[in-house]
């Protein structure tokens, strides 16, 4: 066991901070580096990578795709966050807090970051999945922020302390998971007597959770299905399920995503063509 850590008057950065992402985490703000981003040939440029907060916009383009609204196709381009690419100069320009997701809109020379403020942004855009009176409009937007809210308990919190973290703590450990299953109690529990967390109808809250929690219960985030006991939340796993099987759902997964078996990833999107034409030498590249 460690000694028990006496903070000094004044915190002063010295070392890395430990555990998988130490090389890039830093505290202070800026660019590393200069380099510009690619642009591509569509009207909305996402700069992302296919961790959870990526994948909420990705799949929201495809489901808006799959409505016919040509003008959200867009160019994917890979951010390799262990990398540090979301320190170049052109990425900062676009999210000075240098986190994915980030996109521009070139129609308007608009830049959008934080995937919630996306979310919204492209719900506004296209007029879809956004509830248009007022109650229903204020109960998706509950859900959207509980989202953004909750979720760096489950990930920053919970996930980097049972599976990032150089050694394993107790006290961490159990505090973020006493909060990570509340919140899925909390899910379970509101799924129990509405299909989508807005109600009867499908929205942004939905693509918001559906990454961080609905992966969560079924048994891929950290690889902490048996220790979360996630089986016996009903509610969420039916949630999970119906809204996974959606077909702009499962494009959206494979998009600037880095991990899993070879044909579940599309590094890069330039064009729907792409689901059908990836190579092995294109996720390589």
């Amino acid at each position: 066991m460690k000694d028990e850590y006496t903070p000094p008057k004044v915190w002063k950065w010295e070392q890395e901070s430990g555990g998988t992402f130490a090389s890039i985490n830093r505290p202070i703000a800026g660019a590393t580096h200069d380099k510009k981003l690619p642009v591509g040939k569509h009207p909305l440029q996402l700069h992302s990578m296919g961790t959870p907060n990526g994948v909420k916009v990705t799949i929201m383009l495809e489901e808006l795709l799959a409505l016919g609204h040509e003008g959200a196709e867009y160019d994917a381009w890979l951010i390799k966050i262990g990398d540090g690419d979301q320190f170049s100069s052109g990425f900062v320009e676009i999210n000075p807090n240098s986190k994915i997701p980030a996109m521009l809109d070139t129609t308007k020379g608009t830049r959008v970051f934080e995937s919630g403020s996306i979310l919204f942004y492209l719900a506004e855009k296209f007029g879809e999945f956004l509830p248009t009176d007022h109650a229903n409009r204020t109960e998706c937007m509950n859900w959207l922020f509980w989202q953004m809210g909750s979720a760096p308990y489950l990930g920053g919190g919970f996930g980097h302390f049972y599976a990032y973290a150089p050694y394993k703590m107790e006290y961490p450990i159990n505090r973020f998971t006493m909060e990570v299953k509340r919140q899925l109690d909390v899910l379970d529990r509101h799924l129990a007597e509405n299909e989508y967390l807005a109600g009867d109808v499908y929205t942004i809250a939905d693509m918001a959770t559906w990454p961080w929690y609905g992966r969560t219960v079924a048994g891929e985030s950290y690889d902490a299905g048996e220790f979360l006991d996630v089986g016996i939340y009903k509610n969420l796993a039916r949630w999970e399920q119906q809204i996974g099987a959606r077909e702009a759902v499962k494009r959206g997964r494979m998009v600037n995503r880095t991990s899993g078996e070879p044909h579940e990833q599309l590094r890069e999107r330039h064009d729907a063509s792409d689901f059908e034409l990836r190579t092995q030498d294109k996720l390589e590249s």
